[in-house]
């Protein structure tokens, strides 16, 4: 391992078939007015909703309905959200849903009493809050982003033709977080999916950067292979509990900081494929599925050992007589195999993206310099290009 790191997630899961039953335990530690954030209702034809409610009723909180969250959350229904939270002093905010509607939960708790602009202050400036935060805690429906147990959270801001994503300090992460398998069941396979290769994505994000050995680079390994098994079971029945329950529980510690831990990290397919969904409002899953390979393609010299180790390590491939350029070639190639047996977005043509629209995708793209190659703007341009 290099460098010196404090590791420290708050989060409390409680997981599996009987999850829920720990949501009444949890309720007690805080004040008695809820608000119940939602999406656009699937939680109330599947049940979900009845039962945290009857939960919460149960529990004496009132509640506060804040339902109608969109799955790439806006700059102004957070603002309505802040607002809302505020009016009624609310105590929790309860958030029943995918990572869109916890990462909306997030930017409601650290906006409602903030005594500025936040947006400024934690989407231009990047700044930790200052103020009350409302607490968190979250009902997991869709797997994916792993915001049931981190800091992170994206804005959409749709005058100004950005996403932006903020991650929080510890002080934000969800209280607690209520992880049943059985809740994933019923979201639309091409949901399910984007939501497999946001996971892969969080996971090649992290283990793509840095040149040394490390621990975080096995156990990302792992993760992977993890992944890919259980995405093809859950393929062949939806209803595998028990490939939907590795899948939910390899998505979380994807992405709560565990991995990241002694390296760099690098997130320019985030940046590129916010930068398409600020554009498109398209799935964020997708988007990231869509501009990939062209990125992993474009960096692959500067990283070329890590890209061969990839090949042998996730897919199997065999070392005997290759180079490690042959190797990371056959990597990306089972990579891209997987994204289409998937059924994965392979461009941003399907997404609504078009060549019109490359420039200003370009000019949303955060450039970072975490990974092996910091991009330019061209170099942006080119890997659009290459995705339509």
């Amino acid at each position: 391992m290099n460098g010196n790191f404090t590791f420290h997630n708050p989060t409390k899961l409680h997981f599996g078939e009987n999850a829920m039953d720990a949501l009444v335990g949890e309720l007690r530690n805080f004040g008695p007015t809820v608000m119940l954030s939602y999406g656009g209702g699937s939680i109330k034809k599947n049940g979900i909703y009845d039962q945290v409610v009857a939960t919460l009723k149960a529990a004496g909180k009132t509640v506060v309905d804040d339902g109608g969250v969109m799955s790439n959350p806006t700059l102004e229904r957070m603002l309505e959200g802040a607002a809302k939270a505020k009016a009624n002093n609310v105590d929790l905010i309860l958030a029943v849903g995918g990572g869109s509607t916890i990462d909306y939960a997030k930017a409601v708790s650290v906006s409602a009493w903030c005594e500025e602009d936040p947006w400024e202050k934690y989407y231009v400036r990047f700044e930790e809050p200052s103020c009350r935060i409302i607490p968190v805690g979250s009902v997991l429906t869709m797997v994916g982003t792993g915001s049931e147990m981190n800091g992170g959270n994206v804005i959409s801001n749709h005058k100004a033709n950005i996403k932006v994503g903020k991650v929080f300090g510890p002080a934000v992460y969800p209280k607690f977080s209520i992880l049943n398998p059985r809740f994933t069941f019923t979201v639309p396979r091409r949901q399910m999916v984007a939501g497999f290769f946001d996971i892969m994505s969080h996971i090649l994000e992290q283990y793509f950067s840095g040149v040394d050995d490390n621990t975080s680079d096995y156990i990302a390994e792992g993760l992977m292979r993890s992944l890919v098994v259980s995405s093809r079971k859950a393929l062949d029945n939806q209803e595998d509990y028990e490939a939907r329950s590795n899948i939910m529980w390899t998505a979380t510690w994807a992405l709560n900081t565990l991995i990241a831990m002694g390296k760099t990290t690098d997130w320019e397919v985030h940046m590129i494929g916010h930068a398409v969904g600020a554009l498109t409002d398209a799935t964020h899953g997708m988007t990231l599925s869509a501009v990939s390979l062209p990125y992993y393609r474009l960096i692959k010299p500067f990283g070329l050992k890590k890209f061969a180790r990839f090949a042998v390590n996730v897919w199997g491939v065999a070392a005997d007589g290759k180079s490690d350029e042959q190797l990371a070639d056959e990597g990306l190639a089972a990579l891209e195999a997987w994204m289409r047996e998937i059924g994965v977005a392979m461009n941003i043509t399907e997404l609504g993206a078009t060549e019109e629209m490359i420039t200003k995708i370009a000019d949303a793209t955060f450039l970072l310099d975490g990974g092996y190659k910091q991009l330019t703007r061209d170099e942006v341009i080119s890997i659009l290009r290459e995705s339509l």
